[in-house]
């Protein structure tokens, strides 16, 4: 169990560790880095990127305006109801992600592939628990 431990901070840690990385060489802040790997799930309110960055409203949208001005974002109208924007990822972002992250999911695809189904299974319901836990700790301390 302390081996299992210990491995999964350091796979958190070398996980931020790349992901500043990331930000430093694509001019990035933590916010934006935040906001474009909510949009890789596709378009978003500024609502949800509010909430994804714990930015103000008004925070978001200067956030939105400097991605934008660099071909990261683009607004657009919602489908089910014209009179809300959405912001979604642009070429810049995909041709980023491509960059910076394309390499890494092949390679971990690459790596999962060497496993069993049953052992992938084992893996993911550990990924999904270890996910929960996480997420359930952020909101006690967020005082949610």
């Amino acid at each position: 169990m302390h081996a299992i431990t210990q491995a999964v901070m350091r796979w958190q840690e070398a996980t931020q560790a790349y992901d500043e990385a990331v930000g430093e060489r694509a001019g990035l802040n933590i916010a934006e880095r935040r906001a474009l790997a909510l949009l890789m799930e596709g378009a978003q309110p500024a609502g949800a990127i509010a909430t994804a960055t714990a930015l103000t409203p008004a925070a978001v949208t200067a956030l939105i305006d400097r991605l934008e001005k660099r071909d990261l974002v683009r607004r657009t109208r919602s489908a089910e109801d014209r009179r809300k924007v959405m912001v979604e990822g642009g070429d810049a972002a995909r041709e980023l992600a491509e960059t910076y992250y394309g390499p890494v999911a092949r390679a971990g695809a690459a790596m999962l592939d060497r496993y069993s189904d049953t052992e992938l299974g084992v893996i993911e319901r550990f990924v999904q628990d270890a996910l929960a836990l996480q997420e359930k700790e952020l909101a006690r301390l967020s005082g949610a």
